[in-house]
């Protein structure tokens, strides 16, 4: 079950971004809304496990994409929508 899982750990920092980003601030706020919306929209009853690949998954597709603060929220939107009606727990475990 989602509430189980606290999505405050998942949340990144600018330190977490610095690396990365000419403006790690930007890039941690839009980081973070994709990680709150992907919680929002995830079936309340998503196993602790699945919600936690999900996270990793999310760290891994977005923490070094360059364009990150570029992207618009709607496309931001499109992509957890994409991610959670495609995701199968099988074929995404060994992706991380």
């Amino acid at each position: 079950m989602k509430q189980n899982v606290d999505v405050q750990v998942v949340l990144a920092t600018p330190a977490d971004m610095e690396d990365f980003f000419d403006d790690a601030s930007e890039a941690a706020e839009q980081f973070n809304f994709i990680v709150h919306v992907l919680y929002d929209r995830a079936d309340e009853d998503i196993s602790v496990s699945s919600m936690e690949r999900l996270f990793q998954y999310c760290w891994e597709t977005w923490h070094r994409y360059p364009d990150l603060t570029d992207i618009d929220e709607d496309e931001l939107l499109d992509w957890v929508d994409h991610t959670l009606a495609t995701w199968d727990d099988a074929d995404n475990q060994n992706n991380l």
